[in-house]
């Protein structure tokens, strides 16, 4: 079977076309097929196309669709400058030639890419490829490096200001006030989370017109460009072409019009570091001291309403006053504290968990190596010959599917222990330093007295009795 080519027929002006027709072109291309007992079945024609771009016209896309297709399997033309002028799309012509292994022949440089010596030209363009591509690259780090140092605003603009001219930037006249807000709302309740649902509430939304979220909101508060300082030159794309941040002092700081104070910006930042350093969330205000610890005798959950200071059975209805269950509550810790047997039965039962979450850990362990030993034996078998391979998949799936699901499971189990054992820590300090409670929990912060709760109650069960 003949290979099938096209002929790429272009001459940029007037004068060339005179002076060295399309025709003349086709004619050579025709000898040069005849001599190869190649067909021709297509021609494209780009009479005065400038050589400066041409892989957008509508006879190149369609001579690259036929390449794809398969429909052409090389293309002849006269000379590399005939092709394509510009190196960059000389460039793209000879990589979608090679992807679909389809050939170049310059009647003019004697390069046939179907001979081994032509196909040297595939190596030449490849290695000219890279060069281009790592110059952008430099070109483009050089430009973003010029343009961060003169101060240039690149990148998308931070809520509260709007682009100035191509380079700068200034205070939105709306959105600002919404950051500054922010701040002020913040310090308030101490709460990323609380921040977002009052704007949200407002009608309030992002850039992208989507509803704020604690993490948006978070991240506006640790941006310093509220405060007047602008970053930039931060990231780079590494050899994985990921975006890392760059070291700091790599950076460049320039002024930006102001949201906030020095002063409240680093008090907002304080409790947020404050806060992630203690691994604490704030106490909501509308949650009570005993919120989801505290059930009626008839199984029913308390909660206390907003118009009663009492805690209110869901079910029956039953009734206790918040200052009455705190005060049995503080009554019973007391005795809990003060009694030996109930701190050990504590920390022996918290021991106990560690312990069985550490030898079911051992134990899955001992399972993997039995199944590994089972699968090394499998393939031992294939080899000699007593597993045929057609069966082979049919030994190895099943233990294989059995060591990653263990292997999962390992890490799920290690994360609960090294969560028991910090939780076990805290516990131990909490309870220790908790033996003077007595004395002191009505000097308790509502957010200590909670810690309380949370660290030692597991379920508190109003009777009749108590709640009369």
């Amino acid at each position: 079977m003949k290979k099938r080519v096209g002929v790429w027929i272009r001459v940029p002006t007037k004068l060339q076309q005179s002076s060295d027709s399309p025709e003349h072109h086709l004619q050579k291309a025709k000898m040069y097929a005849e001599l190869k007992d190649w067909e021709i079945v297509e021609e494209y024609h780009l009479e005065a196309v400038s050589g400066k771009s041409v892989i957008s016209h509508h006879e190149a896309q369609r001579m690259m669709r036929d390449i794809q297709s398969g429909h052409i399997e090389a293309l002849i033309f006269s000379k590399i400058s005939r092709l394509a002028r510009n190196v960059k799309e000389l460039l793209e012509f000879s990589d979608h030639f090679q992807k679909y292994n389809a050939d170049l022949i310059s009647l003019g440089e004697s390069i046939d890419t179907s001979s081994p010596s032509g196909r040297f030209f595939y190596t030449i363009i490849s290695a000219m490829s890279q060069w281009e591509r790592e110059n952008i690259v430099e070109r483009i780090k050089s430009s973003v490096e010029v343009r961060a140092k003169m101060g240039k605003v690149m990148g998308g603009i931070p809520f509260g200001y709007k682009r100035v001219g191509k380079d700068d930037m200034a205070l939105h006249e709306h959105e600002a006030p919404i950051r500054k807000m922010m701040f002020e709302l913040f310090l308030e309740h101490k709460r990323h989370a609380t921040v977002a649902n009052i704007l949200n509430d407002k009608g309030y939304r992002t850039k992208r017109k989507s509803l704020f979220s604690g993490t948006t909101v978070k991240r506006l508060f640790q941006d310093p460009t509220a405060k007047g300082i602008r970053r930039s030159h931060m990231t780079k794309i590494d050899e994985n072409g990921k975006t890392v941040m760059r070291d700091k002092e790599e950076w460049y700081i320039h002024e930006a019009p102001r949201i906030v104070s020095d002063e409240v910006w680093d008090e907002v930042n304080a409790i947020i570091q404050k806060q992630e350093k203690e691994k604490i969330q704030p106490l909501n205000k509308k949650v009570h001291l005993f919120t989801s610890y505290l059930f009626c005798e008839c199984g029913g959950g308390m909660y206390v309403p907003s118009s009663n200071p009492k805690y209110t059975c869901k079910k029956c209805k039953r009734k206790i006053h918040i200052e009455d269950i705190e005060a049995i509550f503080k009554e019973q810790l007391t005795e809990f504290i003060i009694s030996k047997d109930e701190v050990n039965r504590y920390f022996d039962g918290t021991n106990s968990i560690i312990r069985d979450k550490e030898q079911e850990i051992e134990n899955i362990k001992t399972q993997i190596e039995k199944l590994e030993l089972k699968i090394a034996k499998v393939f031992e078998l294939h080899e000699q010959g007593k597993i045929e391979t057609e069966r082979f998949d049919e030994y190895y799936n099943k233990p294989n599917t059995q060591v990653q699901q263990l292997k999962r499971k390992i890490p799920e189990i290690e994360g609960e222990v090294y969560a028991l054992k910090d939780q076990f820590k805290s516990s131990g300090y909490i309870i220790e330093e908790a033996r003077s409670l007595y004395d002191n929990w009505d000097k308790l912060s509502k957010r200590e007295k909670r810690n309380i709760i949370e660290i030692i109650t597991e379920k508190i069960v109003v009777s009749e009795q108590e709640g009369a």
